[in-house]
């Protein structure tokens, strides 16, 4: 298992435009510093608002060590709290989904409000303050319908993601969506190779011919400074769409770590089916026609979304352990649409129900040769995998600042 010092060292060691050493998607301690110097103080995608439909609806999540619950309150604003109770660190939640009208603990009944108000706590004498023993919070936003946790004490801003990220979702009517359906899988893999293996289509031909009839595997289209210019296809794609008030044209974090883009899918498609045509009868939100293409968003380290004329998908990636990675999917669709009329579940889930799986075999498969004494990094393509490449970059680019002495991280 390797110290700070060890982890700092493959850092340094690392070649430009090649894959992570052995030890950065396999060992222990490197595991534990992603969760402390990424995922304990970075945004995280939680869930699609519209998960939590109502009054005392709640998720919950792990992130690494800590426990969460996010939870609708009677106000109708979503909170997020640490899923453990204030009296002897019971968790209060301990099912996936549910729905409550107060948050009770199951080992010694103490109640808590849905805004984390410590109401009842039995037998505790008179020098007891309930105000002094409610939920612990954990810092919470809904950006257009997208909810994202912070477990860091100061969180990183987010002002500029939540202005950008809001009205390219507007016109897709998250705030109105509901959820038609949601799918957890476990991959035997780093969440590295995860996200790796999202940021990148070289391995869409072979790997994915139900997602092929629809989405391009050209690289030029998910460039990351955007399609290239000469692409006349692309400009009338987004003119149109932006005449039609959907915004289209790149826009990202200045190191990349979000990104949001509007592209078209193959051949006038119009959604991610067998057909290619809409899954759903109802378009969300205010769109104004099927075929607007996908806008993408990925947000590091947890979470990438499309986002088309007829319904959403959204995606969210928890590290579980060194090799172990949670990856959990949404379908969104018109909150009036209707299952049976205006949209069938095998038809709207298909194709990405069969590239989940897919993904999954390429990652463990991916994370087993790794796991090889024999695996040495190898170079990336920098037409095909430019995606990966700056996602490698970000996460080692952030590391090193969060893994040097204390003197260079109280300046950063």
């Amino acid at each position: 298992m390797l110290n700070p010092a060890e982890i700092r060292a493959q850092f340094a060691a690392r070649r430009p435009n090649q894959s992570l050493s052995r030890d950065l998607y396999c060992d222990d301690g490197v595991y534990q510093a992603d969760l402390s110097q990424v995922f304990y103080r970075e945004w995280l995608f939680a869930l699609p608002a519209a998960a939590l439909d109502k009054t005392g609806a709640y998720q919950t999540m792990q992130i690494g060590a800590y426990p969460v619950v996010v939870i609708r309150g009677a106000d109708g604003r979503i909170r997020a709290f640490h899923n453990v109770c204030r009296h002897r660190g019971q968790r209060l939640c301990s099912k996936a989904t549910g729905a409550t009208p107060k948050l009770v603990c199951p080992y010694h009944q103490w109640t808590y409000d849905l805004d984390g108000k410590l109401l009842f706590a039995r037998d505790m004498g008179p020098d007891f303050d309930p105000a002094a023993h409610g939920l612990k919070k954990v810092h919470c936003v809904d950006l257009g319908g997208m909810v994202f946790v912070c477990l860091a004490d100061v969180p990183p801003p987010i002002a500029d993601l939540a202005g950008k990220l809001t009205s390219h979702l507007a016109p897709s009517g998250l705030t109105d969506a509901k959820v038609a359906f949601s799918s957890t899988i476990v991959e035997k893999g780093n969440w590295k190779l995860v996200i790796e293996n999202n940021r990148e289509c070289y391995h869409c031909g072979g790997s994915h011919p139900s997602l092929c009839r629809t989405f391009s595997d050209n690289p030029k289209i998910g460039a990351m400074d955007g399609p290239h210019s000469a692409s006349p296809e692309i400009l009338a794609h987004w003119e149109r769409c932006e005449a039609a008030g959907l915004p289209s044209r790149f826009t990202h974090h200045p190191e990349f770590q979000w990104r949001l883009a509007r592209i078209p899918l193959l051949n006038n498609a119009e959604s991610y089916t067998m057909t290619t045509k809409a899954a759903v009868a109802r378009r969300m939100g205010k769109m104004p026609f099927n075929d607007a293409g996908s806008l993408l968003f990925y947000h590091y380290p947890n979470t990438w979304n499309h986002f088309l004329g007829d319904h959403a998908i959204t995606f969210r990636v928890l590290p579980i352990s060194a090799t172990e990675t949670e990856v959990t999917t949404t379908w969104l669709v018109n909150k009036d649409a209707m299952e049976g009329v205006d949209y069938d579940l095998k038809t709207l889930t298909e194709v990405w129900m069969a590239t989940n799986d897919e993904d999954r075999i390429v990652v463990e498969e991916n994370q087993k040769g790794i796991l090889s004494p024999a695996y040495e990094p190898g170079p990336y393509s920098i037409i095909q995998e430019e995606g990966v490449i700056q996602f490698v970059d970000w996460y080692c680019n952030l590391m090193t600042r969060r893994l040097d002495p204390p003197s260079a991280l109280a300046a950063e």
